[in-house]
């Protein structure tokens, strides 16, 4: 192997090894993914029940009130309404969010969290959002669904 593959390949495996504080101190406690308990759709968005709601289901046509943390695969947070102290109200179904959201709030009860993984194409694209969201960015978001309206 060459001196210039080994320094790539130390530098990689270094970043990998470290915890999400050691990534700028930006990523926070709820970025970690479970692989194995994520369920994957048709569409690529994938997901992971972190607690089953106990209200009514989310369906499209409703506005769903949320709380909610957004990360790039590297752990830098980008958005969270929590941190703000400001839940977030959309309507299900109607296109004025990322399909990723749509999608995957989508069948959650009232108390329920889940973990999305939202590809790219179902984001913010080949282009990105900038300066936040760079270009063919996958998303993770820890979604709380408050209320139903």
């Amino acid at each position: 192997m060459r001196p210039s593959s080994v320094a790539l390949l130390a530098l990689f495996l270094l970043a990998c090894s470290g915890d999400g504080e050691a990534r700028g101190g930006a990523a926070a406690s709820g970025f970690e993914i479970d692989s194995a308990a994520l369920t994957k759709t048709a569409s690529g968005l994938q997901y992971q029940e972190m607690a089953t709601g106990t209200g009514p289901e989310a369906t499209p046509g409703q506005i769903a009130v949320v709380h909610y943390t957004g990360w790039l695969t590297d752990g830098t947070k980008f958005d969270s309404s929590r941190d703000r102290g400001q839940p977030f109200s959309f309507p299900l179904g109607g296109g004025q969010v990322i399909a990723g959201w749509d999608q995957g709030v989508a069948g959650m009860k009232v108390g329920g969290r889940r973990k999305l993984v939202i590809p790219p194409e179902l984001g913010y694209g080949p282009t990105g959002s900038p300066p936040v969201i760079p270009p063919a960015a996958t998303l993770v978001f820890d979604v709380e669904l408050l209320e139903l309206q």
